[in-house]
């Protein structure tokens, strides 16, 4: 006798059931690597009297180190001293008394006192421009912040306390020594 074959029922599915998805685990994929070779660069010998052409694209703007950017900040620094000072011995020689006669012979004397203490502060000043300017023509040469004496770097904070000076904080020191020396 033929066997019967039993027949499942059918389950019924739920909504939820059927919409959700069926999420697989993907195989991360594998890239094809190729042996790296390193750069090469590509010297060319240049012939006197060549000219190369160099792309625009080539180009990387140049950075400013933090010293080239601190020379640049005492350099603003001090043409503004100077454009001050210059206006300050503007209004002093605008201010400046002439050859008063007073009637009371010591208020000449305290006027006359004032007036050669003002004309030495203004010397002063006047050598002080000098420095001025000579510093920002070694700014421009490219000079600046290099001691006269050893000729090492000047630190940046000295530069930055006194711009007008031409020699580290060393050398500086050695020289008042010697000058007290040769006083004393």
């Amino acid at each position: 006798m033929p066997k019967k074959q039993s027949v499942k029922p059918l389950k019924k599915t739920t909504a939820k059931k059927s919409l959700k998805k069926k999420t697989t685990a993907k195989k991360p994929l594998k890239k094809k690597t190729a042996a790296i070779k390193p750069l090469e660069k590509k010297t060319t010998a240049k012939k006197p009297g060549v000219k190369t052409a160099v792309s625009k694209t080539a180009k990387k703007p140049a950075k400013i180190s933090i010293r080239e950017k601190k020379m640049q900040d005492i350099k603003k620094n001090l043409i503004a001293q100077k454009k001050a000072l210059l206006v300050g011995a503007l209004e002093a020689l605008n201010e400046l008394p002439g050859q008063t006669v007073f009637p009371d012979l010591g208020d000449q004397a305290t006027a006359e006192i004032e007036r050669n203490f003002m004309l030495r502060l203004k010397g002063r000043e006047r050598k002080l421009l000098k420095k001025i300017d000579e510093a920002i023509e070694r700014i421009n040469q490219k000079t600046f912040g290099i001691c006269d004496k050893c000729g090492l770097d000047i630190n940046i904070k000295r530069l930055e306390a006194r711009p007008v000076t031409t020699m580290c904080i060393d050398c500086k020191t050695l020289q008042e020594e010697e000058e007290k020396l040769r006083e004393g």
